[in-house]
């Protein structure tokens, strides 16, 4: 998946072009995402990312169906262009979300259905020293590729199957009918009223009147869970508020 804000210029890696090329990881800096306010999330990482991260759903496209796909979002910010984790280039979280944890590297479709690895070419982190003191080389003397770019790809194709099993979820809430939009309404230390729309979360009430069997059936699959990450994470909405409230003064 390629996220404009994040792979600011995605490029295929490719073993001519890239025949020198070493990766110094981890990333010093994240800057350059100063202004994108959320970022999608695979349902998998949700679990763990509750601890860290509020999360809610939004609109992500037509369902080829006649419906719409619903896909869950980490909130960075409480308005547009606001990233309240970004802190003089540093991220307040020690966990990331797995896009960023995957960068510079994504994956792209291409018109033939084919996946292509591609790289961020803005990437600060990326040396031509070909000796691989500089980094991770992704490809060797011979133009084959490095332990380290097969681990990448390994890791994005586990990636792009989490992202496929996170849109079949967000269908089947949708199926449901749990999902409800919401506002979230705050204070700051000063008075001023902050709100945030235009998102969606699981309501309660229409989860209690769901079947038993259905109740089951999300339990067996992992669903329920999800949907009490998804309740519990939204208490950092009040963590944003006070850091807003921290960076004002």
């Amino acid at each position: 998946m390629i996220i404009p804000a994040l792979h600011r210029q995605a490029a295929p890696v490719d073993s001519q072009a890239h025949r020198n090329t070493a990766v110094r990881l981890p990333v010093p800096s994240w800057a350059h995402l100063a202004t994108t306010n959320a970022l999608f999330m695979t349902a998998a990482e949700c679990l763990h990312a509750a601890t860290d991260y509020p999360i809610v759903f939004v609109k992500a496209g037509d369902d080829g169906k006649g419906g719409t796909d619903y896909a869950p979002i980490a909130v960075f910010g409480l308005s547009p262009g606001e990233n309240l984790y970004v802190q003089e280039g540093r991220w307040r979280s020690h966990r990331l979300p797995l896009l960023m944890a995957s960068y510079p590297f994504a994956i792209a479709r291409g018109e033939n259905g084919q996946f292509a690895v591609c790289i961020d070419s803005a990437y600060e982190g990326l040396s031509e020293g070909g000796d691989g003191s500089q980094g991770e080389r992704l490809f060797d003397d011979q133009g084959q590729p490095s332990a380290f770019a097969r681990q990448v790809t390994g890791d994005l194709e586990q990636l792009e199957s989490q992202i496929q099993s996170t849109r079949a979820i967000g269908r089947r809430l949708a199926e449901l009918g749990l999902l409800a939009e919401k506002r979230f309404d705050g204070t700051m230390p000063d008075g001023a009223k902050v709100s945030v729309d235009g998102f969606f979360m699981v309501d309660e009430e229409k989860l209690k009147a769901l079947p038993d069997a259905t109740i089951l059936e999300l339990q067996r699959t992992g669903l329920l869970h999800l949907i009490h990450a998804h309740w519990i994470s939204l208490g950092h909405m009040r963590t944003l508020l006070m850091w807003r409230a921290e960076r004002a003064a």
